[in-house]
């Protein structure tokens, strides 16, 4: 019996709910890229100060133009503002897609209005005290590293909403893996590094933030991969329904595995400082490899439906074990 036929079997008590309903196993794709981004803005360097960043080889101290407050500080308002939007997404997944009756039929993780545990309007409102906690932390993110903050929080609270919400979702038209990517990816590990050290032109960050999304389109592409049949006849057309059970398959696959591919070309790439240390060190990655081995053989084959529901626990498993090597390799080394 897996865990999601518990939680049908046994009806959560009203606390355990909304923890289920704030999905957990979908939170390293917020926890990660904070992590990422953590790491490349402080690197391991004996004797470094706080806010130094090395490129190229290069020490280079930005403390007198950098935040205003600890760039520690930033880390953890990065991280609660990274949390508090995918809880207030996924709370406000639950309630658009409720009350639209997406979910009335479903095999995933229970969701909360569907079941009949927490009316619409309290789960709209979890979402946006959520959606709040994020712009209140935000707002102080802002204050202290640019103005700039804001557009970018902005973006990402309208993308959380919309995603299933409004007159026209996106994520009804096959686009959410696209979200994803960019502000699971892209943004938040890039903005992360931003907030601690006001600085955007260190390539390496870049590249980290695409494999980041990645993974994290990979956790989405799991989820909608066992959601095929009942977002067909609710008329969901996600990324996965519109390419079929098995080209998605692939697409999942390609998402989980190109980051370690990345890995080893990213290690052979030719600087001045590069050692058979710096080497093994770009390779830490990989060891998190054998956890891709169970969800992508099981995606790769002819399994549906309830078959698929351990596939979105791995994926997390998977993405949290990735990205805390990944941070561990930028950490030692970041050029």
């Amino acid at each position: 019996m897996t865990a999601e036929d518990v939680e049908a079997a046994i009806p959560p008590g009203p606390v355990a709910r909304w923890v289920l309903g704030a999905r957990p196993r979908t939170l390293p794709a917020a926890l990660v890229p904070v992590l990422v981004g953590t790491a490349a803005a402080h690197p391991w360097r004996p004797g470094t100060r706080l806010g130094a960043v090395a490129h190229n080889g290069t020490q280079i101290v930005n403390q007198p133009d950098g935040p205003r407050v600890s760039s520690w500080l930033c880390a953890l308002g990065a991280l609660v503002v990274a949390l508090a939007v995918q809880v207030g997404t996924n709370y406000a997944n639950d309630y658009s897609d409720g009350v639209r009756g997406t979910d009335d039929v479903r095999v995933g993780p229970v969701r909360l209005v569907a079941s009949g545990l927490a009316p619409p309007a309290a789960v709209r409102r979890a979402a946006l005290v959520a959606f709040g906690l994020a712009g209140v932390v935000g707002l102080g993110l802002a204050w202290a590293t640019s103005w700039w903050i804001l557009i970018v929080g902005a973006a990402c609270l309208a993308a959380g909403w919309f995603y299933t919400g409004g007159p026209k979702p996106y994520g009804y038209v096959g686009l959410g893996e696209v979200f994803v990517f960019v502000f699971f990816g892209l943004v938040a590990t890039v903005g992360t590094y931003y907030v601690q050290t006001l600085r955007l032109d260190v390539p390496v960050v870049w590249f980290a933030a695409v494999l980041v999304g990645l993974l994290a389109t990979a956790l989405l592409m799991a989820n909608n991969l066992r959601d095929i049949a009942t977002d067909v006849v609710a008329g969901k057309r996600t990324l996965a329904v519109r390419l079929g059970r098995h080209r998605a398959g692939w697409c999942y696959v390609a998402c989980a595995l190109v980051p370690f591919a990345a890995v080893v070309v990213w290690s052979l790439t030719p600087v001045d400082t590069a050692t058979q240390a710096w080497r093994a060190v770009a390779l830490l990655p990989l060891l998190a490899l054998p956890l891709a081995v169970g969800p992508v053989r099981t995606v790769s084959g002819d399994a549906s439906g309830r078959a698929l529901l351990p596939v979105l626990a791995a994926t997390g498993r998977l993405q949290l074990a990735f990205g805390v090597l990944l941070s561990a390799s930028l950490w030692l080394w970041i050029r």
